[in-house]
């Protein structure tokens, strides 16, 4: 696993959101690339994970690309993998890139299930920092009080050590795409950091937005299953 970049920007604030429930993470950090027409400037290479690029509208996608916004200094991570069984190795990634970077924090994405359907989504923070979580709390965004937490996030906040770390868990009642939940997470990622983007258009475009990301996600895990068959004729 290695971290391949163009440029590296000083002192970044780093935003991931892997793909989890909902897909609020991925619908989040691909709102926020096309909105401030964020470049791409590395990407996470792997042997881990299944060799794949998607092409969207005549666009290569990468499974997990690094994006950077010159204006906002915001390094933003897009994955479109399923990165199971490597958390560790990736959370480790990350907090590798967050030093490299000498970025100020890393802020993880992440939808969390709730069996009941509201009308809002409600959002929640956590963080290893006390300064961060003193500007949540003055952006109205209350703590998580009790919660499991999976995945990458969790490797991050177990490895995080001198490392600041923050988390937003925006509730969301559907394991399919959630646009509406990521318009939380995007109203939030504004509150905090300031970054004056609209979330409305989000809700707007839902539709064209969880057709692409559900697009891609399913035809990886199309070529996934054609490359174990694959393998399996090799065999006999």
């Amino acid at each position: 696993m290695k971290i391949i970049l163009t440029k590296k920007p000083k002192n970044p604030t780093i935003i991931e959101g892997f793909p989890g429930f909902g897909l609020v993470g991925t619908i989040t950090t691909e709102y926020l690339i096309n909105t401030l027409n964020a470049k791409k400037i590395g990407l996470i290479y792997t042997e881990e994970i299944q060799p794949m690029v998607a092409i969207h509208e005549g666009k290569m996608v990468s499974p997990i690309g690094i994006y950077h916004d010159e204006k906002t200094n915001l390094v933003i991570l897009h994955i479109m993998t399923n990165v199971k069984g490597i958390e560790w190795e990736m959370g480790d990634f990350l907090l590798q890139l967050g030093q490299e970077l000498k970025a100020t924090e890393l802020i993880s994405i992440e939808g969390v299930g709730t069996p009941v359907p509201t009308e809002e989504s409600k959002a929640y923070h956590y963080s290893n920092a006390n300064d961060s979580h003193k500007k949540f709390l003055a952006a109205k965004i209350p703590l998580l009080q009790e919660g499991i937490i999976l995945g990458v996030t969790a490797t991050l906040l177990l490895q995080a050590k001198d490392f600041n770390v923050s988390c937003i868990f925006i509730e969301t009642h559907s394991s399919l795409p959630d646009s509406k939940a990521s318009a939380k997470a995007i109203e939030v990622l504004d509150k905090y950091l300031d970054l004056k983007i609209d979330y409305k258009p989000l809700l707007a475009e839902a539709e064209k937005f969880e057709k692409k990301i559900r697009s891609i996600m399913e035809q990886g895990e199309m070529a996934k299953v054609q490359a174990e068959k694959k393998n399996l004729s090799y065999v006999g």
